[in-house]
């Protein structure tokens, strides 16, 4: 199983990568969202990981275009962010419905067991909760 990880933190990518890696899966970093979808061309992501906030482009856009190749219109995505909930709140469920985003998670408060839980939720069984 392949994750691509949208993270523009270097020492934050190496850890969840580090994670990933040890629990089974391959990893692609991508700091940018130009970045992820060469990453995503190079290899099909079985989900994808992504923060919404990146320099140039944001998460959001990220995903618009990403949407946009029917190869990656059921990717699942995980939003990882250090957005407070609040703030994200009304734009969860067009994060659902829109953009194919099955889980939300804030980061200073996700542990990495509870980041790898809904991963492998994901690429197990396909299903993910908001």
């Amino acid at each position: 199983m392949h994750v691509l990880l949208l993270e523009p933190n270097t020492l934050l990518a190496q850890t969840y990568a580090t994670m990933l890696g040890a629990a089974g899966y391959s990893v692609a970093h991508a700091a940018t969202a130009q970045s992820a979808i060469d990453a995503a061309d190079q290899q099909q992501p079985d989900v994808v990981i992504l923060e919404l906030q990146l320099a140039a482009h944001s998460g959001v856009e990220f995903l618009h275009e990403f949407r946009s190749y029917p190869e990656w219109r059921q990717v699942p995505a995980v939003v990882q962010s250090a957005l407070p909930p609040a703030t994200l709140t009304a734009a969860q469920e067009s994060l659902r419905r829109d953009l194919g985003v099955h889980a939300v998670l804030y980061k200073p408060r996700t542990t990495l067991q509870q980041l790898l839980r809904v991963v492998r939720g994901l690429t197990l069984d396909g299903q993910g909760a908001l």
